[in-house]
């Protein structure tokens, strides 16, 4: 499937998935998550994905990171 027909929840979960199994960089994580459309995520999703994308700005260590990933992916992928 393309990446343009899969819905914004499950490409940030993809995403941060991938990160936390270190197959991408942080830098990565990033810019996958800047270019995620948050219009379609209810409140508190587009809140979680906005705090990790904090996190990353402000250089987080990686396990403060690793929490706030986890918490975003239960947060996604739960209210989604």
């Amino acid at each position: 499937m393309s990446p343009e027909r899969i819905r914004a929840d499950d490409q940030i979960v993809n995403v941060i998935s991938r990160w936390l199994a270190r197959h991408i960089s942080d830098a990565e994580l990033r810019t996958e998550l800047e270019r995620a459309d948050l219009a379609g995520l209810s409140p508190e999703q587009a809140e979680a994905v906005a705090e990790l994308r904090n996190g990353l700005q402000v250089g987080a260590d990686r396990p403060g990171l690793e929490m706030i990933a986890r918490e975003t992916v239960e947060a996604v992928a739960l209210w989604g």
